[in-house]
C-alpha cells in the first residue's frame, strides 16, 4: 500500500469540492488531492444541462456543465491541485488522520494534515416515502431520469407523473416535456410548492403542466411496468380524503421527494444535525474535529449552487490556514429562533464573516429577518414572500460580530 502525504485532502470534485480546492490552492499551500468517485468533476453540474447557474459567482448565466467547466479552466492555472478520478474512499481513520482510497491503481493510504468532505447529497428513494403499490419497471428518482436523458441519451418513459415539486422535480417537467414525453402531473403534498418560484413558472406554467397541491400518490399500479398512478387529495392532517381520487394512465413516477446530505463515511466521528442530518459545521467550514473541513450539500441543502461553490472556497481557505497553523479561534452556537426551519452555520467562529443560510418554518407574506447576539442587532431587514422551499442568505462582516451565542428568528410582519 502506497502512502502519500498531502497538505489538504478533498472528497468529492463537485461545486462545493472545486471550490475547496481553488479556496487551498491560492492560499499556498504545497499540495491538495481532490478525489472523485467518477472520471471527471463536476458533479452532478454535468448533467444538469439547463440554465440558471452562476448568476451570483460568475455574474452570468450557464448551464451546468459550462459552470464546472468554468471552474475547472480556473483551477488549471494552480499548479498545486492534483485531481485524481474514479477513486472510491474505503476507510476514514480519524485518530490516525490517514484515508484508504481504492482505485484502478490499487490501494493508497492518503495522509492529510487537513481533509475536506465535499460528498454532496443523495437523493430520497421510494422506500423513503413509503409509497402504496406494486414495485414495476418505471419508477426513477429525478435525478436518475436527468442522468438517462442528458447523459445516456435514454428515454424513460412515454407518460410520467412526478411526485414532489422541488427544483429537480420541475426541471426535469420542463425536460421530459421537451423529450415530448407526457408529463401528466406533478404532485405535491404541502400547501405549497416546493422549488423557486422561478421553476415553478419556467417548467409548469409555461408548459401548462398541472401542479397538485397538497395531494400524493396513494397508489402505483402494475405488474411488469407502470400501468396507473393514483393520487388523492390530503386533510390538514396530510390523510388522504376519500373521494378525490385521480388516476393517471402512465408509464413512469419520477420521485423528487428531497435530498439527503451524504455523510454515511462520516456520521460515527462527525457531528451531524439530528433535524438536516448534515455535517455541523462552523462559519469557517470546521466541523466537530478541528482537522476535518465540509461545505456543500453534506451540509445542508442549499437552493444555489453558487452558494456552495462559496462555501467551498471558504472550508478551502480555512483549511489552508489550519495546515500553516493559523486562525483556530472559539466558537459560539448559532441558534433558531421563532419561525426557522433550517439554519446554517451550526456555529460562529471567531475571525470569520457570518454567512447564514436560512429558511422559514412556513409561508409569509412579510417577515422581519432578524439576528442577535446578547443586546447586538446584528441584521434587521424586511422581507417579502418568505416561502420554505427559498433560502435566504444572510451576510454579516466580521467586525459587527462580538462575543457569545447568535440567535436568528423571522418575525410576521
Amino acid at each position: 500500500m502506497r502512502e502519500i502525504p498531502v497538505d489538504v485532502l478533498i472528497i468529492g470534485a463537485g461545486a462545493a469540492g472545486m471550490g475547496a480546492a481553488l479556496g487551498a490552492a491560492r492560499e499556498g499551500v504545497q499540495k491538495v488531492v481532490v478525489i472523485e468517485r467518477e472520471d471527471r468533476s463536476g458533479g452532478i453540474l454535468n448533467q444538469c444541462i439547463h440554465n440558471g447557474f452562476g448568476l451570483h459567482y460568475f455574474r452570468e448565466e450557464l448551464t451546468g456543465p459550462e459552470y464546472a467547466e468554468r471552474i475547472r479552466s480556473i483551477l488549471r492555472d494552480y499548479e498545486n491541485v492534483e485531481f485524481k478520478g474514479e477513486q472510491f474512499v474505503k476507510q476514514i481513520d480519524y485518530k490516525n488522520k490517514t484515508v484508504v482510497v481504492v482505485s484502478r491503481e490499487g490501494i493508497v493510504l492518503y495522509k492529510p494534515k487537513t481533509l475536506i468532505v465535499a460528498t454532496g447529497a443523495r437523493e430520497r428513494p421510494m422506500g423513503g416515502i413509503l409509497l402504496p403499490g406494486t414495485r414495476p419497471a418505471g419508477i426513477f428518482t429525478a435525478g436518475v431520469a436527468q442522468r438517462w436523458i442528458n447523459l445516456e441519451n435514454r428515454k424513460p418513459g412515454n407518460r410520467a407523473v412526478i411526485i414532489g415539486s422541488g427544483d429537480i422535480g420541475l426541471i426535469m417537467a420542463r425536460r421530459l416535456t421537451l423529450e415530448g414525453i407526457k408529463v401528466e402531473a406533478v404532485v405535491e403534498r404541502m400547501p405549497y410548492p416546493g422549488g423557486l418560484e422561478r421553476n415553478i413558472r419556467q417548467c409548469l406554467k409555461d408548459f401548462d403542466i398541472p401542479l397538485y397541491l397538497s395531494h400524493t400518490v396513494i397508489e402505483v399500479r402494475g405488474k411488469d411496468r407502470v400501468e396507473e398512478v393514483v393520487i388523492a387529495e390530503l386533510d390538514d392532517n396530510f390523510k388522504p380524503i376519500a373521494g378525490t381520487e385521480k388516476v393517471f394512465k402512465v408509464d413512469t413516477l419520477v420521485l423528487s421527494v428531497g435530498l439527503i446530505p451524504q455523510t454515511n463515511l462520516f456520521k460515527d466521528f462527525l457531528q451531524t444535525d439530528p433535524w438536516t442530518k448534515g455535517i455541523m459545521c462552523t462559519s469557517s467550514g470546521r466541523t466537530s474535529m478541528n482537522w476535518i473541513f465540509a461545505a456543500g450539500n453534506c451540509t445542508v441543502i442549499y437552493d444555489l449552487v453558487d452558494w456552495v461553490t462559496e462555501e467551498g472556497e471558504k472550508a478551502g481557505k480555512y483549511a489552508a490556514f489550519f495546515v500553516k497553523k493559523e486562525h483556530e479561534m472559539a466558537r459560539f452556537p448559532v441558534e433558531k429562533g421563532q419561525n426557522i426551519g433550517i439554519l446554517f452555520p451550526n456555529y460562529y467562529e471567531e475571525g470569520t464573516n457570518l454567512s447564514l443560510y436560512l429558511r422559514v418554518k412556513k409561508p409569509m407574506e412579510r417577515g422581519i429577518v432578524r439576528v442577535k447576539q446578547r443586546n447586538n442587532l446584528l441584521y434587521n431587514k424586511l422581507h417579502a414572500n418568505l416561502m420554505p422551499s427559498e433560502m435566504i442568505n444572510v451576510r454579516i462582516p466580521e467586525p459587527k460580530i462580538g462575543v457569545g451565542n447568535i440567535v436568528v428568528e423571522v418575525i410576521e410582519a
